[in-house]
């Protein structure tokens, strides 16, 4: 009976394991958009900035999230992210203390929220429409 046990618990460890290599990987990470960073916020539009890194769990979790964001607000709103792993300035420059940190701008580049830590996408979508986004 404990030699059933024994391969039990292998054929657990083996699942759990490749899992989590997986989701240390980086795979599934949205792409980092390639803008100017010193030309962030964007001018005259709503900007969604996305602090965090591509190998951190809560920033992967939103990954997804943030891809749709950006197709879905595309000519509406600036959904960017950036890695604040590569890019250890950003961090000082928007006081970014813990990631994922999310920083929304109006289109004057004025901070009118932020939020620290996992965000839905239900809860995005709240701010971009109560910034006259639809």
């Amino acid at each position: 009976m404990k030699r059933i046990q024994r391969v039990k618990i292998k054929f657990i460890k083996i699942p759990l394991v490749l899992s989590l290599v997986i989701l240390m990987s980086g795979l599934n990470c949205y792409a980092e958009s390639h803008v100017d960073l010193n030309r962030l916020p964007v001018k005259g539009m709503v900007t969604m900035i996305d602090l965090g890194a591509k190998k951190c769990v809560p920033c992967k979790m939103m990954a997804p999230i943030m891809e749709k964001m950006e197709k879905q607000y595309q000519g509406k709103a600036a959904i960017i992210f950036i890695d604040v792993w590569e890019n250890r300035d950003q961090a000082t420059k928007y006081g970014v203390k813990v990631i994922p940190t999310q920083i929304f701008y109006d289109e004057t580049g004025k901070e009118t929220y932020r939020h620290v830590g996992f965000f839905s996408e239900k809860a995005i979508v709240g701010v971009l429409h109560s910034m006259g986004i639809d």
